[in-house]
Order: structure tokens, then sequence, then C-alpha cells
């Protein structure tokens, strides 16, 4: 473990900039709280709310710290730089605040949300250029602008100013009072707010130990440092778009190869998982890099009891459009929710036999099911409850030679693509129906119609409402099933409406 009078000599240079960038940040915002966090784990765990900063990120403290080194001339000519959101944010509000001139090349697929901020921030004083499919396409672009025409490059997390402004971040947490820290899970990207944080907290907490969190398909500072020197990934995955960097950073390799003592992956579904959990705690949002450090954390939770262990929430700009993903994907992450495929005989009632013999007590959030075959049906089942409640249903399941599969993880699953064969629907009768969300409400309704009704079409996805909708298709024997089913229906007292003619006909 690394003493205070022991630093190497990168790790001093990180120390003395750290140092000096805490009499120059506050001129731009104010420390962010350290707040406890109330989480299912038996430890002590601090919230570093880097999202209540001016920007929701910490990328506006490395920003600004590197545009106030500037020289009157470098001014005068302008920055430049490449980011797929907060640092582009942070440079923006930089260049306002000292009146410079900011080029930000972002791509294409960077969320409006964030193309709209860093216009707020940066107004008259900032030039948005989008371009290419990936962050490295906007850099590649960026550099050559800056060579071209003498621009001063401002790099997001490879630059020791940068990261001497990211470290004031821990110098908040040291002065907030805390006698000691005995984990910090710190989120990784490019390695830059990792390396100096975790430079200072070594210095003041030196038996504390650094975790390192990296997305499974983000891990560039772990195959940096299994490899010795920084690698190109052959695939970055963008869920994470904050921590989404394909090599690390030359600096923030030698730093993070001496500073972290472990590092964690986690899946996206983890990071979802996380992001419920500060939902519940805190009634806030993260961005999923935001929640990085959480989710490792939770991942790790076995060597976190009766410690005292650091998170930071470095950000909170999420585009709105990925909430329905995080919602459905979160019960994964935190081994809550699974989908199984069953089999069953395609005969009237079959699906309700199944629902009574296994899922009284446990909350079914999912049906994607279509008649296939006269004679075997193939129902995707969701459920959410609990892993020793899990492992019960499935014990259960195999104790009654009920044939079913884990089909969580398949992408038919995924995009929620319902198979069946329209030419097996015989003269099909098909609703869209609202009923309570509550346990065994459905049951009701497909235990009052067992004798009249067959399914042949179930679609329904728990959104968490105080109603559950679902579009469903029956079949019927004769004429008189389909009159007395339907007068169950009207009794029934819940919403429905009956699928157009032309619905119908794009279904089947």
């Amino acid at each position: 473990m690394t003493a205070p009078w022991d630093r190497s000599e990168i790790q001093e240079q990180l120390f003395e900039e750290i140092l000096h960038a805490r009499q120059r940040v506050y001129a731009v915002a104010r420390p962010t709280p350290l707040e406890k966090l109330p989480l299912p784990v038996k430890a002590d765990v601090y919230l570093k709310r880097e999202d209540l900063s001016p920007i929701n990120s910490y990328k506006w403290r490395g920003a600004y710290n590197r545009m106030v080194m500037l020289s009157l001339e470098e001014r005068s000519r302008g920055v430049v730089t490449a980011s797929a959101g907060n640092h582009a944010q942070g440079v923006a509000l930089a260049a306002a605040r000292m009146e410079i001139s900011a080029r930000i090349y972002m791509p294409f697929s960077t969320p409006r949300m964030k193309q709209l901020a860093v216009k707020r921030h940066g107004g008259e004083y900032v030039d948005v250029v989008l371009h290419g499919d990936s962050l490295s396409e906007a850099a590649a672009l960026a550099q050559k602008a800056m060579k071209e025409e003498e621009l001063v490059y401002i790099h997001p997390y490879d630059d020791m100013h940068t990261m001497g402004g990211q470290g004031t971040i821990a110098d908040e947490i040291v002065m907030s009072g805390i006698d000691n820290i005995d984990v910090a899970y710190l989120q990784i990207g490019g390695g830059g707010m990792a390396a100096a944080v975790a430079c200072w907290l070594k210095t003041f907490y030196p038996d504390i130990r650094i975790v390192g969190v990296e997305g499974v398909g983000q891990a560039s500072m772990k195959s940096a440092v299994e490899a010795g020197t920084p690698v190109d990934l052959d695939y970055v995955d963008v869920f994470s778009d904050g921590t989404a960097v394909r090599r690390a950073g030359t600096l923030t390799h030698a730093l993070c190869s001496e500073l972290i003592d472990e590092f964690i992956t986690v899946t996206n579904e983890e990071l979802c998982a996380a992001i419920q959990l500060l939902w519940e705690a805190r009634r806030v949002i993260p961005e999923p890099a935001g929640a990085m450090g959480v989710a490792g954390l939770m991942k790790d939770a076995d060597n976190v009891i009766n410690k005292r262990a650091l998170c930071i929430l470095c950000g909170a700009n999420m585009d709105f459009g990925q909430l329905a993903w995080i919602a459905r994907h979160a019960g994964i992450g935190s081994k809550r929710r699974r989908y199984y495929r069953f089999e069953i005989s395609e005969k009237r009632g079959s699906f309700l036999n199944l629902l009574e013999s296994c899922f009284e007590d446990i909350n079914i959030v999912e049906f994607q099911y279509g008649k296939r075959d006269h004679e075997k049906g193939w129902p995707v089942i969701g459920f959410e409850a609990s892993p020793i409640e899990m492992d019960l249903l499935r014990k259960h399941l195999t104790e009654n030679n009920i044939p079913w599969a884990d089909v969580t993880s398949q992408v038919d699953v995924e995009f929620r693509l319902i198979h069946y064969e329209p030419a097996s629907f015989i003269d099909p009768y098909f609703i869209t129906y609202e009923f309570p969300e509550r346990a065994g409400a459905l049951r009701d309704f497909l235990r009052a119609i067992r004798e009249t009704a067959s399914l042949c079409y179930f679609n329904y996805v728990y959104t968490g409402e105080a109603v559950g909708r679902a579009l469903l298709g029956f079949e019927f024997e004769n004429a008189d099933s389909r009159v007395e089913f339907l007068d169950i229906l009207v009794n029934a007292g819940h919403s429905f409406h009956e699928v157009s003619p032309d619905t119908v006909e794009r279904i089947i």
C-alpha cells in the first residue's frame, strides 16, 4: 500500500496539481455534498453527490482547472475538444466564464439533451460540431483542427491539469471530517477522476482499498494494466456513454496501475439495478456512469461488511429515452427478475393451470405468448422475486416435472419478439384489456372465462402503473361460447376495447 511519504514521482506531480487546483475551481462552483447512503449492505456507505454540480457532473472541475492555466496568447486562439457529453459541458461552462472561444466535436450519437446542455452552458462562446458515429471519430477530427489551426486541445482525462481539477472531489471528501474510509469504488472511463481521487485519498487514508469499476464491454483500463500498456479495445459498449473509452490514457494508465488495488467489471443490468437503488434511496436518477461505483460496491458486498465505503455519483445527464430500458433490466441486474419459457398443452385452460400450479405467491411482470401449434404452446413469463423465492420456484418446477428453460438473456425475449403462427388461429377475437395491478386480478379473469374461451395471444408487460394493460387474443369453440365470453367480459367491470378489424388484419 502506498504511504504518504513514498509517492512515486508521477503521483507526487498529481498531488501538487490537486493542491493548486483547490484555489481555482471554486471560482465556478461550491463543494458538493457527501451523504450517508442507505443501501441493503452491512456497511456504512457514503455518496459524493457530483450530480448536484453546475453541469450535473464532476467534469467542470477538470475542464476549468485546465483552461484557467492557458496563457493570454492561447486564450486568444481558442480551444478545441471532443466529448460525448459531460466533458463538453465542462469546457462550455469554462469557456463562457473566461470568455474563450471553444469548438467542441461530438459524435452524432450524443444524446440530444447533452448537445443542448453544451450550447446552454457555452452560449456564444461555443461551436458544437457533430461528426462521426463514435467518440474516436469525433476526437480524430478535433485533433486535426488542433494541429491545423493551432488551437489548444482540452483533454477530458489524460492531462495533469485536468486530473488536478478532478482530484478536488477527494479533497472535499477528506475535508468533510470522516475519520477513515476503508474502501472506495471509483468508476473508470479514461481514468482521470479515479487516478486523482485515489492519489489524494491514499495520502490521507493510507490503508484505503481502491477498487476501479468498469463496464464489462468498456474495461480499457483493466486491459491496459494487464497488458502493461494502453491497448485498443476491439469493441466498446456505449450503454454507459460517460465511461465508453476505447483506449486508456498514457498518464492515467501509469497512475491507475500504481493506485488502483483491484478492478471490478459490472454488466449493464447491474448498472440498471444500481440506478434503481439510488432512485429508491435518494430519489435521484443518475446516468449509467454515475451509478457505476454503486454497482461495483453491490457486486462486492461480501467484502464491505462492517466497513466504511465511498462511492461517487459522478453524473446525472441521461437521455430520457434510456429510462424504459433501465426499468426493465434493473430487476435482472439485482437478480430479482428472470424470464422462463414453458411448454404446455394447447388445450383450453392450460395457461391458467400453469399459473395456478406454481405461481400463486410470485410476482409476474411480463407475458409473451402466441399460438404456434394445435398441440403445444410455449409461453414466456417474466417473474420478479427475491433470489431465495426464485430458487424455490425453480425447485418447485423441477420437482413437479414442469418443462421450463431460463431464457432471460435470449435475443428474442430481450426484444419482446412474440412467436406465433397466424395460420393456427381460428377466428380470433382480439382486445386490449385493463385490469387492477394487484396479485390475482388477471388470474380471476382467466378463471371466469376458462369454460368459454382459449387464449391464442397474450402480450403484457408491467409498467409500474395502478393498472395493467394487455393485448389478448381468444378463440371459441362455437358462437354461443363467444356470446357467453362477451357477457363475462362486460360484467367483469374492467375496461376493454375490441381491436379494430384493420389492426387484426395486420396482426394475423
